[in-house]
């Protein structure tokens, strides 16, 4: 028999309510009352940690946590592959008694964790209240982790530097996607970076993409970045070009450090209207674009001076002309530069190819840039020398909507509960 519904809007309505006054200690015994409106049992929320290697239990009630793991790893169970491809998996072992299930924790398109969902019904109505449980859950986590020490530390796996500290804090959500465009961004090494910094935002047709580079790998790169990064955006939002916005970051080193420490970057922007993408090199490794999933380009632009050095040279504006489904790379040295046991870099051509692979292994492409930082990782024997960030955006096309595409490429399949599998609807 079909059910009213009720029971879903009663249980959203009473945690937006109670979210309002809530430190996020109270949230899983919150959500677990006013989830038993829509007849389920059992609610249990896992964070991501900071490296999106692990899913940890938000503590709550000690009874009613007490059975399950307080962590789980990403690689090798079903919450991992649940979180990886943005698929709603069953929970539980084909057979057993009662129905529960795993369902991503979203924020926009940015992955945070997971909700472990124990149903009393499997139709399409738990299946659409446990998708809206977990899109509530998620805003009320980032709405709180701005101010929680809590849930800072449950996602750290080691103690952060300071300038790690101030760069976590500046940095836009690592995931974005509408119809136009899917955009993400992995920058490690996450606990110690110093002078990486990565930036992007939408103006209506126009999505703006930054990558920074810091001179030098302590405090005071973390400085120089975070000064670049406040110089571009207070730029860009009083409507400065992209030779203008450059000109400010310069402008701002000079001020506080009188040529002592400089950055390098690319500063761009893509009209999503034509595809047209423009750009600037200050000093930086030239973007990349991927096409066809086999093909790259190195886009050539005369480079100007770093920034904060004050060399004079004039800054070009290059344009180059896109087509849907091409991929802009942005990426540092820390990426392509990092050495093997044996002295060998990880290189440019691996870097590419590895994003290709794995863009045609049909992998979300926040799940792509995981794999390659953990590559990248691996390569260097788990230590990087030099901060590594890379910022991908894939231009869809001109048109908002349908976002079908884009969700596709960020991990947003829908599974139907009642069908016994888990696969996609």
């Amino acid at each position: 028999m079909e059910r009213s519904g009720e029971g879903g809007r009663r249980m959203l309505a009473e945690l937006l309510d109670a979210s309002h006054l809530m430190p996020i200690e109270l949230l899983p015994a919150k959500a677990a009352e006013c989830a038993r409106a829509a007849s389920f049992h059992e609610v249990l929320i896992y964070v991501a940690d900071l490296q999106r290697n692990v899913l940890r239990l938000l503590p709550g009630d000690e009874a009613a946590t007490r059975g399950h793991e307080r962590e789980l790893h990403v690689e090798g169970t079903v919450a991992g592959r649940a979180f990886q491809y943005g698929d709603v998996l069953p929970a539980a072992p084909p057979g057993s008694a009662g129905s529960a299930w795993w369902v991503p924790l979203l924020d926009g398109t940015e992955r945070i964790g997971m909700l472990r969902v124990d149903t009393e019904h499997n139709d399409t109505e738990a299946r659409v209240d446990m998708n809206a449980l977990a899109a509530l859950v998620a805003l009320i986590i980032v709405s709180k982790r701005g101010t929680s020490d809590a849930l800072a530390k449950l996602v750290r796996a080691r103690p952060m530097s300071v300038a790690a500290e101030m760069q976590w804090n500046l940095l836009p959500p690592r995931t974005y996607a509408d119809g136009r465009v899917t955009i993400s961004a992995s920058l490690e090494p996450a606990y110690d970076i110093s002078g990486d910094v990565f930036e992007y935002a939408v103006d209506g047709p126009l999505v703006h993409l930054t990558i920074f580079d810091a001179m030098g790998h302590d405090t005071a790169a973390g400085l120089s970045g975070a000064l670049a990064l406040g110089a571009c955006r207070n730029a860009r939002r009083q409507g400065a070009g992209l030779v203008e916005k450059a000109d400010a970051v310069e402008a701002a080193l000079l001020e506080q450090y009188h040529q002592r420490r400089y950055v390098t970057g690319v500063l761009a922007t893509l009209d999503t209207r034509t595809g047209v993408l423009q750009w600037v090199n200050r000093g930086h490794h030239p973007p990349i674009v991927i096409r066809d999933n086999r093909w790259t380009s190195h886009l050539a632009c005369p480079p100007a001076h770093p920034m904060g050095t004050a060399l004079g040279l004039r800054s070009t504006v290059c344009e180059e002309h896109l087509q849907p489904g091409d991929r802009i790379v942005l990426y540092t040295d820390g990426i392509t530069e990092a050495r093997g046991s044996g002295g060998r870099e990880f290189g440019l051509a691996r870097f590419t190819d590895f994003l290709i692979r794995h863009h045609a292994d049909g992998l979300p492409v926040p799940e792509t840039l995981r794999r390659l930082v953990q590559a990248v990782l691996d390569y260097h024997d788990g230590r990087l020398q030099d901060d590594a960030t890379v910022l991908l955006c894939e231009w869809i096309g001109p048109h908002l909507e349908p976002p079908d595409t884009a969700a596709g490429l960020i991990g947003l399949s829908r599974a139907d509960p009642s069908s016994g599998s888990g696969e996609p609807a």
